[in-house]
């Protein structure tokens, strides 16, 4: 039986209070601020921000004493529920596999699933993301009706799914409600087991309003924002009023990913995706365009030039065998990025940013791809490149400041592989080293949620986990 709404936010309520500790002092030999690195930094916090930090201080008796001190790194693309399928498209079909065969296998995993379903799912993913360094997500939600297409009496109640995993967890929260009308270019009819996903505006306009009401009341810090699935999912007239809709919340959407996308959008337009898009939408610093992986140097130049986050995905785009993003004319054209799980075959921040930097060693045979320039750190670069580009799409501001919510990530400078490391040494070898193993201790909104590598409810959401999957592979 699916959990009654009024019983799913009684229990959002009680979550919340797990977030956002009244005070607290923290004291670090080492963080990355805004400014830099700084040495002997004492933060206090109160109610979940960061009330005063001071550098080259002493620590006080009472204070929380680590080595060094990361702000956590927002996932700016997630579909949690997709972490329940990890490893099941893994098995060679009779005709050449794409992204649009594991597309198949995870259309038949995702009609069985309640909203209890996702929120179990989503919860052992957040835990995950919590464990490996990323502290806010951005999740890009299309999973919205029930199994049979029918809607529920609450538009929001999958919505409603996330967020009290969200809450559960206590990671932070940009919920992207994706818009979902059709099966391709040209106002295609959608397919039958596209049915969970489909909305016209008013329907999704409802369910934004209140996906907002919820998520006001249950976290602390959450945004809503808007997305469009693809360029294939919606018609031109529902992005402009999608757009519209948005106002000043962020805007997402899937685009280029794959190469039959580009040449069914040559076929219906005579352009482009990323070229369609610019040509035909207020792209601003408001949107985020996930994937943008098939550009020609002048889409990625003309990309940059519009102030949108490029949303990569690198662990997700090497298991579907996407292709590589063109880092190097959207970066010389001043092009922002983040970071992104996607389908969370895999979580884990250090693996994503490893990833964006190998992919690009091997398509151009050359080494630190991704520094800004000669002497510079690739690690450092990647981390500030991906904390500045994926708060920006994700509504929020970044870093380590006072005012802001405390949230952080702390290092294990006993892992043999961080030893004799300082500043950016330090993070070039969590990055190409030690991996998510250096990450010791995470706090999000001021409470310490992970202590040692672990997140202090995982036994519990583990447990809840496997028996949803053994109820769902059966």
């Amino acid at each position: 039986m699916y959990r009654q709404k009024v019983q799913l936010l009684a229990g959002i309520e009680t979550m919340q209070t797990t977030v956002g500790a009244p005070q607290s002092s923290l004291f670090f030999e080492q963080a990355l601020l805004p400014e830099g690195w700084a040495r002997d930094v004492r933060i206090t916090i109160v109610d979940g921000r960061v009330a005063t930090l001071d550098a080259g201080c002493a620590a006080m008796p009472d204070d929380d004493r680590h080595g060094c001190a990361l702000p956590g790194l927002p996932n700016l693309h997630s579909h949690a529920f997709q972490r329940g399928m990890a490893g099941l498209a893994e098995i060679r079909g009779p005709a050449q596999d794409s992204f649009w065969t594991w597309r198949d296998v995870m259309y038949r995993f995702v009609a069985r699933m309640t909203p209890d379903d996702v929120q179990a799912i989503a919860a052992l993913a957040y835990v995950e993301m919590l464990e490996g360094g990323f502290t806010r997500v951005g999740e890009f939600h299309y999973l919205h009706h029930d199994r049979d297409g029918a809607r529920f009496a609450d538009p929001a109640q999958m919505s409603a799914a996330i967020i009290a995993a969200a809450a559960e967890s206590g990671i932070g929260l940009t919920l992207l409600p994706v818009f979902y009308a059709y099966a391709g270019f040209g106002a295609q009819a959608p397919r039958a087991d596209q049915a969970r996903f489909l909305h016209d505006i008013d329907g999704y306009a409802r369910l934004i309003a209140r996906a907002a009401d919820i998520a006001a009341t249950a976290l602390p810090d959450a945004i809503v924002g808007v997305a469009p699935h693809s360029l294939r999912a919606v018609s031109p007239e529902h992005l402009g009023l999608l757009t519209a809709l948005a106002a000043d919340r962020p805007i997402h959407i899937h685009i280029a990913e794959q190469t039959g996308e580009v040449d069914a959008c040559r076929a219906w337009s005579g352009q482009r995706p990323v070229e369609w898009l610019l040509d035909h939408a207020a792209v601003d610093a408001r949107w985020c365009l996930v994937h943008a992986t098939h550009m020609t140097d002048a889409e990625a130049t003309a990309m940059a030039r519009s102030g949108a986050v490029a949303g990569l995905c690198p662990i997700t785009e090497a298991n579907l065998g996407d292709g590589i993003f063109p880092t190097a004319p959207f970066l010389a054209a001043g092009g922002l990025y983040g970071l992104g799980s996607d389908s969370n075959v895999l979580i884990d921040a250090t693996e994503e940013m490893r990833l964006l930097e190998y992919g690009q060693r091997l398509a151009h045979r050359g080494r630190n791809l991704l520094a800004r320039a000669t002497g510079r750190s690739t690690g450092g670069d990647i981390y500030t490149a991906a904390l500045s580009g994926g708060a920006a799409a994700l509504g929020v501001p970044s870093g380590l400041a006072v005012g802001l919510p405390a949230d952080i990530v702390s290092l294990d400078l006993d892992h043999p592989s961080l030893a004799g490391r300082t500043g950016d040494g330090l993070i070039d070898a969590l990055t190409f080293a030690a991996g998510r193993a250096g990450i010791d201790c995470v706090w999000r909104y001021g409470t310490k949620l992970v202590s040692h590598g672990r997140h202090h409810a995982r036994a519990r959401i583990v447990a809840r986990y496997r028996t949803v999957l053994e109820t769902l592979s059966g």
